[in-house]
């Protein structure tokens, strides 16, 4: 089993993968995950034995002793980490969770809400971007707030993968202080996989990977030159190593709480114990902790977002982590880091939940149809592009004379402007927002 890593700027005609995203793959003949959507991308047999050859020196330089595997150390896993060096990180990440628990304490139990939801829909979204797969934002952000109860208007379709990353992640964070067992974790892994399939390939769903058709190993490069970036432990050890990282994250341990967040995040997938989604579940882990960090269940930011922006610092951070001794001081600095940045997002999204609520407060009182209101919440939820009447008729799904008569009336009540931007088509855009 292999996990593949397209190269930064190196990607070959080989592999088609459209960004810089882990691959699953069961087998040399097996379909393998691919990182564009989600699905797949397939081994040509005729350069299986070149991927065989390349992987078997690996395995020779490993066994060698040249170098081991983090998992490999003696005195794995007594993580070990420079406090002094952290303790600036981690105090700045304390500020930036007061600022931010600060400005949520002075609104309305109604805009904390909106605020979470608008968090927790991109963490959804961006953490299962980071594994290639684009969902649905305006299903994700149905399927959450149909579950905590906040009011959006009309709620779009959700299918059955979209409602599993969902159950996973508000399971993480709303329980965050239920023990996590084994069961669970399978839980939420049938959650991420309801058919049993990661795309064409048949996986083992709620249950640890077998290694039946080889070790679990992230991989990067074109067939027959790819290179082994890490090999998780074997299967017949999972085990232990899983019970040993279970107690560990339920019990007490001196960590202070954001570096545990951190540790979770990196013990677990290191272990890689699932066939796929071990980064989805790794950065839920992440959350739950960091839940518990913050004594509360609602989240207000997204780390996942944040490692998405991020993804190659990440993914390079991890192999020199996986690959060094058990002092892990640089990933817990990247990973405060990280945090603090996501921290500091989580302002400009909480600004623009006070923009809207601000903006429909101004106009309560002006008769809006359906359509309008629809047009109007996508303006203020970040629209990509032009706003043309084009666009709001094929959005509204109505006629182009429609369109057309919602705009006008939008203009005459001072609610939207024509766009000073120039071009071919007649662009439109909120009016002067509520500062």
């Amino acid at each position: 089993m292999a996990c593949s890593i397209p190269e930064t700027g190196t990607e070959p005609a080989s592999v088609a993968t459209a960004n810089n995203t882990p691959i699953y793959t069961h087998s040399w003949g097996k379909a393998i995950r691919h990182a564009a959507n989600g699905d797949h991308i397939h081994r040509t047999m005729c350069g299986d034995w070149l991927a065989r050859a390349e992987i078997a020196v690996h395995n020779l330089r490993m066994n060698s002793g040249e170098y081991k595997y983090i998992w490999q150390a003696s005195d794995w896993p007594n993580w070990r980490f420079d406090l002094a060096a952290l303790a600036e990180p981690m105090a700045e990440v304390s500020r930036a969770q007061g600022l931010l628990m600060g400005r949520l304490a002075d609104v309305g139990m109604a805009l904390r809400d909106q605020a979470s939801l608008a968090a927790l829909t991109e963490d959804v979204v961006k953490t299962s971007e980071i594994e290639g797969e684009q969902l649905n934002v305006e299903s994700v952000r149905s399927s959450i707030a149909r579950r905590l109860g906040v009011d959006i208007g009309a709620l779009a379709p959700v299918d059955r993968h979209v409602e599993g990353v969902v159950e996973m992640v508000l399971d993480a964070t709303a329980n965050c202080q239920a023990l996590v067992s084994r069961e669970r974790l399978f839980g939420w892994h049938a959650a991420l996989f309801p058919t049993g399939y990661s795309g064409l390939s048949k996986i083992n769903v709620g249950s640890w990977r077998d290694d039946a058709t080889g070790p679990m190993q992230v991989v990067s490069g074109p067939i027959g030159r790819q290179r082994v970036h890490f090999e998780a432990p074997p299967a017949d050890r999972l085990e232990t190593e899983t019970s040993r990282f279970l107690d560990w994250l339920n019990g007490t341990s001196n960590e202070p709480p954001l570096l545990k967040a951190g540790l979770g995040h990196l013990w677990f997938v290191t272990l890689h114990p699932f066939d796929d989604g071990n980064g989805r579940i790794a950065r839920a882990i992440g959350d739950l902790l960091l839940a518990r960090a913050d004594g509360s269940p609602q989240r207000f930011y997204s780390l996942s977002a944040q490692i998405q922006r991020e993804r190659k610092a990440y993914y390079d951070i991890l192999e020199r982590t996986q690959k060094q001794s058990m002092d892990v001081t640089e990933w817990l600095a990247w990973f405060l880091d990280t945090l603090h940045r996501a921290l500091d997002h989580a302002q400009h999204t909480l600004d623009a939940v006070l923009t809207k609520a601000r903006f429909w407060q101004r106009w309560a009182t002006t008769p809006l149809n359906e359509r309008q209101v629809k047009l109007l919440n996508k303006l203020l939820d970040g629209f990509e592009g032009k706003l043309t009447s084009s666009k709001w008729a094929a959005i509204a799904k109505c006629s182009p004379d429609t369109a057309l008569r919602d705009i006008n009336d939008l203009l005459t009540r001072g609610v939207l402007r024509k766009s000073d931007a120039g071009g071919r088509s007649t662009s439109y855009e909120l009016n002067d927002l509520p500062e």
